[in-house]
């Protein structure tokens, strides 16, 4: 018999990795947490994913986004870099402690300098950037 743990991580959404192509019935069963202080980009990026059959959770306030935050029930974290009193790899770290399992796409308007992120945060694995302005038929692909 599967624990919890086991069958959340074999239905995790696969991140920088080719994967099969699912329908829209399938997709419903991922579910996406947004964390982002803009409300359109939210909007724009909960509308969209919803669109294409996913489930989405979002916040506009990163503090309030960990304390709701539930272990081993998100497949993807989408998290703004640059947010007032938590940014988007503080609030990483900070949901590692309670989900080590959980992974994360960090959407930015900036250049990321890999060099600088992995002085400031080098216990932190990061391999997902999505640039602002999202195309969604980029980011339903990953």
């Amino acid at each position: 018999m599967q624990s919890t743990r086991e069958k959340s991580k074999n239905k995790r959404i696969g991140v920088g990795t080719a994967q099969t192509k699912k329908t829209s019935s399938h997709l419903s069963h991922y579910k996406i947490l947004i964390v982002d202080d803009e409300t359109d980009i939210i909007l724009a990026l909960k509308t969209g994913l919803e669109q294409n059959g996913f489930s989405v959770d979002a916040y506009n306030d990163p503090m309030i986004s960990l304390s709701k935050f539930k272990s081993a029930f998100y497949d993807l974290l989408l998290l703004d870099i640059k947010m007032p009193h938590l940014n988007g790899f503080q609030l990483y770290q900070e949901v590692k402690k309670k989900d080590n399992n959980a992974r994360a796409c960090f959407i930015t308007a900036y250049e990321v300098f890999y060099e600088n992120l992995k002085e400031d945060y080098p216990t932190l694995d990061v391999g997902c950037f999505i640039k602002k302005p999202v195309e969604m038929d980029n980011l339903v692909k990953k």
